[in-house]
């Protein structure tokens, strides 16, 4: 059932964007904001947060109950990662065993998540990330139930295949699915 006093809908953050409407901090005044791409966006929030150089699926709402319930439980949120190098089954292990990262300086062993690779990438949209030159790379789905900073990225540069492009493509049962970059869909809550 819809909830008619609020606003739902799936997004597509672009890389190079923050995951907010507004910028209140003088050190990021030339940072891209979410408003440059949703001009009607009075309240709308993000549902948790994106870095900068991530892409793919942001949930937006005005519904502050919606937020809390994505954020805070143990949702799903599936990304697919372009890596340095090419990743193999032991990769995938480490990854399904948890990795032990850094969260604000102290060690932090990451729950198990859901790793596998990824051979088809056809469902990806396309965007330049480097030369082939510069060597091989590879995918790998990943889906973690939590959110600690930058935990993806810092997870495959432990295991020796730094992040190279990273896209959201599910949180829960919402899905990116053929959006591109700044598609905006409304979706029922």
């Amino acid at each position: 059932m819809k909830n008619t006093n609020h606003l739902y809908y799936s997004f597509y953050k672009p890389y190079g964007y923050l995951s907010q409407f507004v910028n209140n901090q003088n050190k990021r005044k030339t940072k891209k904001l979410l408003s440059e791409l949703i001009k009607e966006s009075d309240g709308l929030m993000a549902v948790g947060r994106l870095d900068e150089k991530s892409e793919g699926l942001l949930l937006l709402t005005t519904d502050g109950k919606f937020s809390n319930h994505i954020t805070s439980t143990n949702i799903e949120k599936e990304y697919h990662v372009m890596v340095d190098g090419i990743a193999d089954q032991n990769i995938i292990l480490n990854l399904l065993n948890g990795v032990e990262i850094s969260v604000d300086g102290k060690p932090y062993m990451t729950k198990a998540c859901k790793a596998e690779i990824l051979n088809n990438t056809d469902h990806i949209f396309k965007r330049f990330v480097r030369d082939e030159r510069h060597g091989p790379t590879s995918w790998i789905a990943i889906t973690i139930t939590e959110g600690k900073f930058r935990q993806v990225r810092k997870m495959t540069a432990k295991l020796g295949l730094p992040t190279l492009r990273l896209v959201r493509v599910r949180i829960c049962d919402y899905k990116l699915e053929n959006m591109e970059p700044a598609d905006l869909k409304e979706i029922n809550y």
